[in-house]
């Protein structure tokens, strides 16, 4: 399977739901965008990160893992998504040292946050990307390209309704397999990929 290199387009929230963001990946030397749901830690993370000129008094937890890496000669080569199951993105870390290469199973928002840290260049699968990724497109054309593009993504967004997950304090202790199952076909179908992965959880202790 081919990779497609992406590069951060953006973090786009919403004002009127708590904690909801999604990730904008952009494909280098295409048109297509991939949104990926993530917590407001993850998103603060990155968009730190992105900001060069912002530096936190004390280290964050990426900035604690990329220290520690630092000091022990551990570098983080590259970024990979390599799966989608249930609306829910799988990453890996490729990482070297002693010219020995590891992969480390991360989150998606953890390994991307840690990419920029190391400067390391973010991938997917092709059919990752067919099977997941959107067509945004321009509607006004005399705006400045850069804003142009912010406009774009939210609009778009709504468009496909990508809906970003409001605050969740659902008990899924007290419910049946059965109905954790509907509720997971319920927030993968709308997208809700936050809530899947809360239910996804609890499934799995189930087994």
């Amino acid at each position: 399977m081919s990779l497609v290199r992406l590069n951060i387009k953006g973090i786009s929230y919403s004002q009127t739901q708590n904690g909801a963001y999604a990730l904008i990946l952009n494909e280098v030397g295409g048109e297509r965008k991939l949104p990926i749901v993530i917590g407001a830690f993850e998103a603060q993370s990155i968009a730190i990160a992105l900001e060069k000129e912002i530096k936190p008094p004390r280290p964050l937890t990426h900035d604690l893992f990329k220290n520690f890496a630092d000091r022990f000669e551990i570098v983080v080569k590259q970024v990979i998504i390599h799966k989608l199951v249930d609306g829910v993105f799988y990453s890996s870390l490729i990482c070297e040292r002693d010219g020995i290469e590891e992969i480390i199973d991360a989150r998606t928002s953890d390994a991307i946050a840690l990419a920029l840290r190391f400067e390391a260049p973010i991938f997917t699968y092709k059919n990752i990307l067919d099977k997941a990724g959107i067509y945004l497109k321009a509607e006004e054309k005399q705006r400045d390209q850069e804003e142009k593009e912010e406009e774009i993504i939210e609009d778009e967004l709504l468009k496909e309704e990508i809906d970003l997950p409001s605050e969740d304090t659902t008990d899924y202790k007290k419910m049946s397999l059965e109905e954790l199952k509907e509720l997971l076909s319920q927030a993968v179908s709308h997208e809700d990929y936050e809530k899947a992965a809360r239910i996804r959880d609890e499934i799995s202790k189930r087994k």
